[in-house]
């Protein structure tokens, strides 16, 4: 399935629209990960295991809207934009788009 953040994609004709479509993942931190994200942050570097999760949350995120755009019909999505949000401690990824079906 094609994704992308663009409105059209070169070369090919959007026949159907579908509608809009959207994938939400929320994952908790782990308690040692923030112990040792809070070290990382004081000592200076980057923290492996948040990014990981956040990873992780944008694959699950992606994977779940793709799954509601094939059963909506659609093989691709359109316009997607992803959001990132921290709400106590949890994770929180959501993607959304237009589900089309291209030529």
């Amino acid at each position: 399935m094609i994704v992308t953040t663009t409105p059209t994609v070169q070369g090919r004709e959007i026949t159907a629209y579908h509608g809009i479509v959207v994938g939400e993942a929320i994952l908790g931190a782990n308690v040692f990960r923030d112990i040792f994200a809070g070290i990382t942050d004081i000592i200076g570097g980057r923290s492996g295991a948040y990014e990981q999760e956040l990873g992780r949350a944008r694959e699950v995120a992606l994977s779940e809207m793709e799954d509601r755009a094939r059963a909506m019909g659609g093989n691709a999505i359109v316009g997607v934009d992803l959001d990132y949000e921290v709400i106590n401690n949890m994770l929180m990824v959501s993607a959304s788009g237009t589900a089309v079906t291209l030529s």
